[in-house]
């Protein structure tokens, strides 16, 4: 059965093995997550679970109640009220997170069901999708690994600088997709085909073995390998 789960990533350290080998790992808060909500061939046209992970505190309109103002102060202000109705249909509490689940096969799952950290074990393959830290604009060099020019003998405040972008009679224009600078990172990341190393369900805790996309805190996808 395929497996998936929302996390936030806490942070790397590392564990030593059962030969005293050091492994470095992401440590990250897997779960637990709620289904709210299946997608079936028939009603979408594809199997999906959507999960929700993270607790929402909940504020509330304030002020006299009447017929017209009663069903809006019901549900809450820090909240549209398209959102609320989905989670009030689904019969689940409100979460801060939402993630889509594309699996091929979803008769074992039903809303209002748990996913834990266990749905993983020690040994397994797993792809992790997270936001890469925003860098913000930056150079051919960072961006790009962009060589420079000597910082000696008369070369000027240009050692940094991109070079030429382009002939100019002939094609007498820049090519698309030309590496340029521009804004770097903050953008979807995968990092496939990663080992999780160790589980703790008493604390929801997931250690992968080596590095995974975003910064402490950052809301990271855990789902089966496509490559393993």
């Amino acid at each position: 059965m395929q497996k998936g789960i929302i996390g936030k990533k806490l942070g790397m350290t590392q564990i030593f093995d059962e030969k005293g080998n050091v492994i470095p790992v992401t440590v990250i808060e897997a779960g637990p997550c709620v289904v709210t909500q299946k997608k079936t061939v028939e009603t979408d046209g594809y199997n999906a679970v959507q999960l929700g992970f993270g607790e929402v505190k909940l504020k509330y309109r304030k002020g006299a109640k009447s017929s017209r103002t009663e069903k809006f102060q019901s549900k809450p202000s820090n909240m549209t009220m398209a959102l609320a109705g989905h989670f009030e249909k689904n019969s689940v509490a409100p979460k801060k997170y939402l993630r889509e689940f594309r699996f091929d096969s979803i008769d074992g799952m039903n809303v209002g069901d748990l996913v834990k950290a266990d749905t993983f074990a020690a040994g397994d393959k797993v792809d992790v999708v997270g936001t890469s830290k925003g860098k913000g604009w930056a150079g051919v060099i960072k961006r790009w690994n962009f060589g420079r020019l000597k910082e000696s003998h008369g070369t000027g405040p240009v050692h940094r600088h991109g070079g030429s972008i382009g002939a100019c009679s002939d094609p007498s224009r820049v090519f698309k997709g030309k590496k340029m600078s521009g804004h770097l990172g903050n953008e979807r990341v995968t990092v496939q085909n990663l080992t999780v190393v160790k589980i703790d369900v008493e604390n929801n805790l997931i250690a992968i073995k080596g590095a995974v996309p975003g910064p402490k805190g950052g809301v990271v996808l855990i789902s089966d390998s496509v490559k393993a």
